[in-house]
């Protein structure tokens, strides 16, 4: 069953979560890293975002 859509609104702050299935790592190397923040960084630009943090463990990702 699919979550239930995330209600948006101007100026809101969203704690974005993604985590790996059983707990297993979503990164096997430092270029799966730099590949994710790549696209973080052009969604951010793309988007007008303002990314206060964020923060990348092996089996999920904070931001």
């Amino acid at each position: 069953m699919a979550r239930p859509l995330r209600i948006e609104f101007p100026g809101a702050v969203y704690h974005v979560t993604a985590r790996g299935n059983a707990r297993q790592p979503i990164f096997r190397h430092g270029a799966d890293r730099k590949a994710f923040l790549d696209v973080l960084s052009s969604v951010v630009a793309r988007f007008h975002w303002l990314c206060h943090a964020y923060c990348l463990m092996d089996n999920h990702i904070l931001c």
